[in-house]
This record gives C-alpha cells, sequence and structure tokens, in this order.
C-alpha cells in the first residue's frame, strides 16, 4: 500500500523515490571515481614520460567524461525513479478504487439486511398484536362455552331427575340395564361374527391342510405290523413240549431264567407261548427256542450258550435295524447310543402298532409336509424319527415316554428344537416351531389311521361313554351320542336354551373339556345340533 505526504511518494515498508535517485547517482560517482583512480595508477607511468601539459589535457578529458557520464546515470535514474514512482501511484490508485468498490457493495448489502430486518420487526409486531387480539378472543369464547356448558349440565341434570321419575329407575340401575343389554347385543354380534371368520378361514385352511396331508399320506407306503405282548413258537410235534419241558422242569426254568419271560404251555397243540412285558427279551427267547428246537439238544448249558449268542445276534441287529430306519428316512449323524434305540423300538408296540414303523412313517410324513410348506425339512424328519425313542427304555425307567426321550435327546447333544418337539407331540408343552406342530400332525395321522392302532373292548366302551358324559355336562344339552368309533360326538341342544350363535361356544367348550380329560389318538369331532320344531294340533 502507498502514502503520500508532503508531495512525496513512499511505499509501505520501503525509502523515498528521491531518497533512491540520490543514493543511486552518489553510488555512480563514487564508481567513476574509483575508475579514474584505478586508470591513473595503470597508466602513471606513461603520464610521467609525457609532458605535464598533456597530463593535464589527459586529466581534463577524462574528468570531463566523468561527468558528463555521471549527468547521463544521473538523468537515468531519475527517470527511473520518476517511473517507478507513476507505477506505484497507478497501482495505488487502483487498488484504492477497488477497495471503495468492495466498501460500497459491503455497505449496500447491510443496507438491504437492514431493510429486510426492519420489515420483519414490524411484521412480527404486526403478529404479535393479532395473536394477543387472538388470545383475548379466545378467553371471552372459553368464558361464554363454560356458561353454556353450566347451562347444558343443569338442563342434563334435570332431565336424568325427570327420567328417574318417569323410568322408576335410578341413574345406577338404568346404566346396568342398559349396559347388559349392550353387552348381550355384543356378545352375539361378535358370535356371529367369530362364526363366519373361523368358517372362511376354516374352509381355506381345511382345504390347504387336506391337500398337503393328502399328498403326503399318498406318497408315503408304509407297511404295518400288529403285535401284541406274547410271542408264538410253533413245534413240530407234541414230544417236544416234554423235552423243553426237561427232567423236573429244569430245561423251562433254566430258559425263563437265561431270557427273563415266561413259557406257557399248555394244551394248545404244538405250539409253545412266550409271555412278558420287554419286547427284547421276547425276542431273545423266541429266537434261542427257535434254535433249540431246530437243533434238538435241549439241556441247561446248551440253553445258556444258546441264549448268550442271540442276545449278540439281537444287539448287532438291533444296531442295523437303527441304521436301517435312518437311512430309509434320510437323515444322519445320529449318536451310536440312539441308533441302537432306534433298532429296539422294533420289538415294541403301542396300541398294537409297531412304534418302529410308526416312527419312520412319522418322519416321513413330517418331512414330507415341511416339505410342502417350504420349512426345515432335515429337522422334521429327524424331530419325527425321535419323537417316541423314550419307549425303548420306558418300562426301565421311571417317568413318561415324553420325558424320557427328551432326557435321551438333551444327554446325546440333540438339537433344542428336536428337544421341544418331542416333549410337545402330546401337547405337554407349548411347540416352538412349526415343525414341532407338523410333528404332532404326523403323529396323528399315522396313529388315526384305520387298522393302525388296536384297543381293547373295555377301554373302547369306556372312552365312548366318557365322551358322552362330558358332552352331556353342559348346560342346555338335551342328548349326546358318539359315533364312528369314538371319531366324533353329536351333541343335541335344547333349542329354547341355546340359540345359533351359543351353539359355536358350546362346541369350543366341550372340546377344551374333552382335550383335558381324554387321551385318544388322532382327533375327535365335536358336532353340536340345534333343532327347533313348532308343533301345533288341529282339532
Amino acid at each position: 500500500m502507498f502514502y503520500q505526504t508532503n508531495g512525496s511518494l513512499f511505499l509501505a515498508g520501503t525509502v523515498p523515490a528521491w531518497l533512491f535517485a540520490v543514493v543511486l547517482v552518489v553510488a555512480v560517482l563514487a564508481v567513476g571515481i574509483g575508475a579514474f583512480f584505478i586508470g591513473l595508477k595503470v597508466f602513471g607511468k606513461h603520464f610521467r614520460t609525457k609532458s605535464r601539459e598533456e597530463a593535464e589535457q589527459a586529466v581534463r578529458i577524462m574528468r570531463e567524461e566523468a561527468e558528463s557520464e555521471c549527468r547521463a546515470l544521473k538523468k537515468e535514474a531519475i527517470l527511473e525513479a520518476k517511473e517507478q514512482d507513476l507505477k506505484l501511484r497507478n497501482e495505488f490508485e487502483r487498488e484504492s478504487r477497488e477497495k471503495k468498490a468492495e466498501l460500497a457493495k459491503a455497505e449496500q448489502r447491510l443496507m438491504q439486511k437492514e431493510d429486510v430486518l426492519d420489515k420483519k420487526e414490524d411484521s412480527l409486531l404486526k403478529k404479535s398484536d393479532a395473536l394477543e387480539q387472538q388470545q383475548k378472543n379466545l378467553a371471552r369464547q372459553e368464558g361464554e362455552i363454560k356458561k353454556m356448558q353450566e347451562k347444558v349440565n343443569h338442563q342434563h341434570d334435570l332431565m336424568i331427575q325427570e327420567l328417574e321419575k318417569v323410568a322408576q329407575l335410578t341413574k345406577e340401575e338404568a346404566k346396568k340395564l342398559l349396559t347388559e343389554n349392550i353387552l348381550d347385543e355384543a356378545r352375539h354380534d361378535a358370535a356371529l361374527q367369530v362364526r363366519n371368520i373361523e368358517q372362511e378361514a376354516k374352509d381355506e385352511a381345511d382345504a390347504e391342510a387336506k391337500k398337503i396331508i393328502s399328498l403326503a399320506i399318498q406318497r408315503c407306503a408304509s407297511d404295518h405290523a400288529s403285535e401284541i405282548t406274547v410271542s408264538v413258537v410253533p413245534l413240530p410235534n407234541d414230544d417236544m413240549k416234554a423235552r423243553i419241558i426237561g427232567r423236573e422242569g429244569r430245561n423251562i426254568r433254566a430258559l425263563e431264567n437265561a431270557t427273563g419271560i415266561e413259557l406257557i404251555i399248555d394244551d394248545t397243540p404244538e405250539v409253545v407261548i412266550l409271555s412278558g412285558f420287554d419286547p427284547v427279551r421276547r425276542e431273545v427267547a423266541r429266537l434261542s427256542l427257535e434254535k433249540l428246537i431246530g437243533d434238538g439238544r435241549i439241556h441247561p448249558a446248551r440253553i445258556e450258550e444258546t441264549v448268550e449268542k442271540v442276545r449278540k445276534e439281537l444287539d448287532q441287529q438291533i444296531k442295523e435295524n437303527g441304521e436301517a430306519a435312518m437311512f430309509e428316512v434320510g437323515i444322519f449323524g445320529l449318536h451310536p447310543e440312539i441308533i441302537k434305540l432306534l433298532g429296539r423300538l422294533k420289538y415294541r408296540t403301542s396300541y398294537g402298532q409297531n412304534v418302529y414303523k410308526h416312527s419312520i412313517e412319522v418322519a416321513q410324513l413330517a418331512g414330507m409336509m415341511a416339505a410342502e410348506l417350504g420349512l426345515d425339512v432335515n429337522l422334521a424328519k429327524r424331530a419325527g424319527l425321535l419323537h417316541d425313542i423314550g419307549k425303548a427304555v420306558d418300562h426301565e425307567q421311571e417317568g413318561t415316554h415324553i420325558q424320557i426321550g427328551a432326557d435321551i435327546a438333551k444327554k446325546y447333544k440333540e438339537n433344542a428344537n428336536v428337544v421341544n418337539a418331542i416333549m410337545a407331540h402330546h401337547g405337554d408343552v407349548e411347540p416352538k416351531t412349526v415343525e414341532a406342530v407338523l410333528v404332532q400332525a404326523a403323529d396323528a395321522i399315522s396313529g388315526a389311521r384305520p387298522g393302525a392302532r388296536r384297543e381293547t373292548s373295555t377301554n373302547y366302551v369306556k372312552r365312548l361313554e366318557q365322551l358322552e358324559q362330558i358332552a352331556a355336562s353342559f348346560k342346555g344339552v338335551e342328548k349326546s351320542y358318539a359315533i364312528q368309533a369314538g371319531r366324533e360326538v353329536r351333541v343335541i341342544v335344547k333349542p329354547e336354551q341355546i340359540d345359533d350363535a351359543q351353539t359355536l361356544f358350546l362346541a369350543k367348550d366341550i372340546a377344551k373339556k374333552i382335550e383335558s380329560e381324554l387321551e385318544y389318538p388322532g382327533q375327535i369331532k365335536v358336532n353340536v345340533i340345534r333343532e327347533f320344531r313348532s308343533v301345533e294340533y288341529a282339532k
């Protein structure tokens, strides 16, 4: 930046221009004088040989030349200083003009902002005045509304008093009566709505479920073997009975002690009956007796030897049966002990149904349904195959086959979802996965199909009587009939006590009570029938 003082131009942080010119002239004179003396010293010898006049003439000429050169340098220095001064002055003026223009623009922007702020301030003042006016109007209107509300409340109280006189009911009594009527109507409407919604959902769900179940059943081909707690061994002739009994009964005692199974030898021709609740021991006894009969040598030592040999062979056969079940279902990675328990199920029955075949069937059905629904097929098959694993040792341990099976699965590090499916397949606990629900359904399908299970006539009749008693225990029921071999109970209600909407709730209540009090394979259909008849006699 440049400053001007007393007609001289200064550059901020530098010396004045005229001082620079003087310094330059002095420097040029010093250089000239130095050059003069150097020339004088160089050419001194030459000057001494000449005359004084020539020396003076030479000095004068050199002095004139030096002075002329100094004047020329001085002029050049002054011209350069003036040019520099003019250049700096022009730059200073240009920068001054730019600064003034920027200041003018900034001042204009500030003035514009002040105008905008002034306008905003005026607008806020106007809004504040309007808001105060609105608040005053609202306060006035609120006071008027309060007065009107008090007036309406007073009229409402008078009207309630008049209504109580006319209806001869107090406010609380009328409210209670009205509430009861509204609740009855709402309950009736809700029942109708629930029935419609459930019917629609049931129709859709039944169609889809029937499709999936039918596909699974069609694809599952499983043979069925019904067994009981006795085994029959045929004999080649009745003389063999005496050899089996032995002298003073030593052979039959040795066989019973070695196998733990009771041998029944009666008047039935050419057969021996083996009786016992342990299916594996009964199978050992049957195979041992068949071998002894075939061999012909029957005595205590031979019996013990044969039983031990058959027991080892059966252990191997049990392991092979477990592996065959695993490969048939298509799952792998089971613990060797679980595989042995699976093989033992081949000699276990439930309601006359072979548990080994039942487990394979449940695994296949659950896997097929899981595949149709896009779920974990391997988990469904694994849980289905192991759901009755507790029945392999339930005659040896305390507890239900469900708890025993869950403990076995936990012991051998099975998946938590498999354990839950085992515990939930009879509804003892809530299923945590859809696969567990599929195992429930597959178990019911396998056990409920015709011919799969048998039950004694006493239990059958008792279950039918309990069904009818449960249905008849509800209010409004006139008669109840167990039909379809206990697969359905028909309930006839009194039409004057139960309307159409209430039949829906009655069917649900009966079904819940049957689920909580009865044990049965498959499912039981509760069919509530309401029939209204109008009778008149012509006389």
